[in-house]
């Protein structure tokens, strides 16, 4: 390991790969609330974040685990669980004072019509204004599952319509 005075350790974040520093500031630079999305290989986890001088603080935040109690029963790491669980923070976030806000994909490399953007239609569609181009957007029937299995489409309907109602 390199010694000497002028050698500086980065951060340990930086050093585990976690957080972009350049990209993490120029979204604070902003002062508006981030959408976070992050997906994992068994869940997506959708969180809006504001930043305070003590730390961030999540104003609103859904899995896709949650989507059990809405009657989705298909798997929680794909396109249309990515967009339900998008949609429900987006209404917790506008019941939570939540109006607009940028998009944080993290270290994710963002992919035209994945989940990532699934998620922030769900947020688009739950009232929350997010800038963004219409054509990385999934379209409809990736929304709806139909690419997975024909028979998602009646239960991405259902849970939709149940957490439209929340």
């Amino acid at each position: 390991m390199a010694s000497g005075p002028r050698f500086a350790v980065k951060f340990r974040r930086r050093r585990e790969g976690k957080t972009d520093y350049r990209k993490r500031l120029a979204l604070l630079k902003s002062h508006k609330t981030r959408l976070v999305v992050r997906r994992t290989t068994s869940r997506t986890i959708v969180q809006f974040i504001d930043v305070s001088e003590a730390g961030d603080v999540v104003r609103a935040a859904a899995t896709s685990m949650e989507l059990k109690k809405f009657g989705w029963a298909s798997a929680h790491a794909n396109t249309p669980s990515s967009y339900l669980a998008g949609l429900l923070a987006a209404r917790r976030a506008v019941k939570a004072g939540v109006g607009e806000a940028v998009l944080d994909v993290g270290l994710s490399k963002p992919v035209k019509g994945g989940g990532v953007f699934a998620a922030l239609k769900g947020a688009v569609d739950g009232g929350v204004k997010v800038p963004h181009a219409a054509e990385i957007l999934p379209p409809k029937e990736r929304l709806s599952g139909a690419h997975i299995n024909a028979s998602l489409a009646a239960p991405f309907e259902a849970a939709k319509k149940q957490i439209l109602e929340t």
